[in-house]
């Protein structure tokens, strides 16, 4: 067909004249067109094409040069634009369709399986073999089929050695299979295996449970204008009156106050009309809240309790004279953990009720004081808490008002606090004018009332005065009982006075007043006190006279830090100081009748409320030691760890219950429980029923045969105690004081 179509060049210019102008107007097209190859002359076949025109739409932008040269640049990303943006899959944990944030942008476009096979796997290596041995038994089919092609390749002019090669296919011998030699296949470190298993889901279940609907009331009234106003104004009046209370009572302390003392407040701003109306913080809420906390504590210290009530330890029975102390509740306060337990003291009325006082027994670093009062039934937190902006040193109940408790402080100011009154402040407390001491208060102890009924007390401190307080009104008043002199010792063993380079019963005085450390009143003649001091000696003294003392013992080498008399016998009393003894002492003997060397120092030493010959002590390595000479006269019958890594430093017993309580050095309050072996005496009581007059000449007797079976029972100091050294003038009143309470 190529070859018989004519060119339409050699047809057009068989025409004549108009071939040229046909030829100059094709020139032109091809001048003027953007594409001079569409007008080529040599392409006549396309020139009867219409020409292509540039249409416009009609909304384009006119566009100047500046324009059209700015360039816009646009990135490509591997995001696909067709992917859907708000795909939700179901949430098996909040159970809730969510809207998945992942997108797929992978699109396929071309995907083919390939049956390529790794020659180190072991399929790939079968399919290798397999192909060797195919090539090596396939040789005589070649040569068949060269035969049978023999005629076709003669007949295209192909040589014949197809027919060659296939007698040589004929004659060759059968070729035997060989397994292909082993090829060391070096091991592919990157050769990766997936594995996955599916785990089984556990079923969700649902529980759901339906309870009744709280009860409802609708309650609805009409308040006009002038009773929201009269409401606005009565609250404007109880704040200004709380404000103006605020200010007389002046900057409050930041300490909790006492519980009663919170009723009270509350109480009296009912009274005034300040929260008449407020029921959470009245008093009768508060006194629910206390109920519901001692409920709370005793649901939670129960096992404890049980142990308080009920626990006997039987070994006992097994155990020679021998018992145990079992730890029970320990008492704590937050703002108190850095200080240490300076005295605790039960309440005479209310058993379950002890005070503690805190302070610091290091005098170089000295702060502020507290006192808190624990229940039994409450160990979570103090009934009662009173700060001090000096140390507490030493406390005391009276026995007749429970609610009253002295303090001495180791500024030298003695307080009063009563629990029941509003506040945490102190109701009376000695200053510079009123006569306080110029060093540490020791110890204090409340008397009988005076003739005027008038209730007082007495301390004694380093600065060597032993002073009675009287409470009066609104202010204490104070008066010297004895001035603790500074005395030579004539005895040359250390006990009564004796002769020496003066007359008989004078003592030689010496310059400055003796440190009291203690001191305790007699149970039987008021009047009659022992005073231990720092430099080891203890004082008798009497209050109807301070001219003299009555006695004077060189008890210890070290301070003493406590005396105290007997509870059943008026004639004992016992003494412990630093210096590792603790010595029970006649009053009407000079030397000790009975002297334990416990190794290291005793801070406390304190006789049973229970048994006239059973004491108890607390030392400086942690232990609580128990003592009854009935038993056993020269070993504890109990020796007891109850604190690591401190110090003990008081003990008291509890007047009802077989309880004592413990302080240590870190302000912790720890109870401990007596068993059958240490109290059995108080068994005995129970058992017998015995009335207290009854009982307590028995403790004394026991005591007096105590007496008997020493030594000392047989020397002339028992048989005929001697008078007190006194004046001729006060020589009855001596003697009375130096007799008062002799067996």
């Amino acid at each position: 067909m190529g070859a018989t179509r004519r060119k339409p060049e050699k047809k057009a210019a068989g025409k004549g004249a108009k071939a040229p102008a046909k030829e100059v107007k094709v020139d032109d097209r091809a001048a003027t067109s953007p594409n001079p190859e569409e007008h080529d002359p040599d392409n006549v076949d396309e020139q009867w094409l219409q020409p292509k025109e540039m249409i416009k739409p009609d909304d384009q932008l006119d566009l100047d040069e500046a324009e059209l040269e700015k360039e816009f640049t646009r990135i490509l990303n591997a995001n696909n634009p067709h992917a859907p943006q708000n795909i939700a899959r179901y949430n098996y944990k909040e159970r809730a369709y969510k809207c998945s944030p992942n997108v797929e942008q992978l699109f396929m476009h071309f995907e083919m399986d390939g049956g390529l096979l790794f020659k180190g796997a072991e399929e790939g290596a079968k399919k290798s073999v397999a192909a060797e041995g195919g090539e090596g038994g396939g040789a005589g089919g070649a040569g068949d089929a060269a035969k049978q092609g023999e005629g076709g390749a003669k007949a295209e002019g192909g040589a014949p050695a197809g027919g060659a090669a296939g007698e040589e296919g004929v004659s060759a011998q059968p070729v035997e299979w060989q397994p292909p030699p082993k090829k060391e296949t070096l091991r592919n470190q990157f050769n990766f295996s997936e594995r996955a298993s599916q785990t089984f889901n556990n079923p969700h279940r649902d529980r759901e449970t339906s309870t009744e609907p709280p009860p409802r009331a609708t309650f609805s009234a009409t308040a006009t204008q002038w009773e929201i106003y009269d409401a606005y104004v009565l609250d404007q009046e109880r704040q200004k009156l709380a404000k103006e209370k605020a200010a007389k009572q002046g900057k409050k302390d930041e300490t909790s106050t006492s519980r009663v003392g919170a009723a009270k407040r509350l109480q009296a701003l009912d009274a005034a009309g300040n929260v008449a109306d407020d029921l959470v913080h009245s008093a009768s809420m508060l006194k629910s809240a206390k109920i519901v906390e001692r409920m709370v504590n005793q649901n939670t210290y129960d096992d404890i309790a049980q142990d308080f009530k009920y626990w006997e330890d039987a070994s006992d029975e097994f155990r020679d004279n021998e018992g145990t102390l079992l730890p029970l509740w320990k008492f704590t306060f937050d703002k108190a953990r850095k200080k240490s337990v300076t005295s605790v003291c039960f309440n005479p009325r209310y058993r379950d009720l002890f005070a503690v006082s805190y302070g610091s027994y290091d005098f170089l670093r000295q702060g502020s004081g507290l006192v808190c009062s624990f229940s039994l039934k409450n160990p979570s937190f103090p009934e009662f808490i009173f700060p001090t902006e000096s140390g507490v040193m030493c406390l005391d109940f009276h026995t007749q008002h429970p609610s009253l408790l002295a303090a001495g402080l180791y500024d030298g100011s003695v307080a009063v606090f009563d629990m029941q009154s509003p506040g945490n402040k102190p109701i009376f407390q000695s200053t510079t004018k009123s006569g306080k001491h110029t060093d540490p208060v020791w110890q204090v102890y409340w008397q009988e009332d005076d003739l005027d009924k008038n209730l007082n007390f007495c301390s004694v401190s380093s600065d060597g005065r032993v002073t009675g307080w009287t409470l009066v009104k609104n202010e204490l008043h104070h008066t010297e009982v004895i001035e603790l002199k500074l005395a030579e010792n004539m005895a040359s063993a250390g006990g009564l006075e004796k002769e020496r380079d003066g007359p008989a019963g004078v003592e030689q005085p010496l310059f400055g007043l003796a440190c009291g450390t203690t001191f305790d009143f007699n149970k039987k003649s008021d009047h009659l006190f022992i005073v231990g001091t720092e430099e080891g000696r203890i004082y008798k003294c009497s209050k109807a006279y301070n001219s003299q003392y009555l006695s004077t013992y060189d008890a210890h080498h070290m301070a003493v830090y406590t005396v105290q008399w007997n509870k059943f016998h008026s004639d004992i009393f016992i003494s412990c100081s630093a210096d590792w003894t603790i010595k029970v002492w006649h009053h009407n003997h000079p030397t000790p009748i009975f002297t334990f060397d416990l190794k290291v120092p005793v801070g406390d030493v304190v006789w049973s409320p229970y048994a006239s010959t059973v004491f108890a002590c607390v030392t400086a390595d942690g232990k609580v030691r128990v003592y009854d000479l009935h038993l056993n006269k020269h070993e504890p019958i109990c020796e007891q760890a109850v604190v690591r890594k401190s110090k003990l430093t008081h003990l008291s017993f509890n007047p009802s219950y077989p309880i004592i309580i413990v302080g240590d050095d870190r302000g912790g309050v720890t109870s401990l429980k007596l068993s059958p072996n240490l109290r059995k005496s108080l068994n005995e009581k129970i058992q017998k029923n015995l009335e207290d007059a009854n009982y307590r000449e028995s403790e004394i007797l026991k005591f007096n045969n105590l007496i008997s079976s020493l030594e000392i029972a047989n020397t002339p100091e028992f048989a005929d105690a001697p008078a007190a050294a006194a004046p001729a003038a006060a020589a009855g009143a001596g003697a009375e004081d130096a007799n008062a309470g002799a067996a």
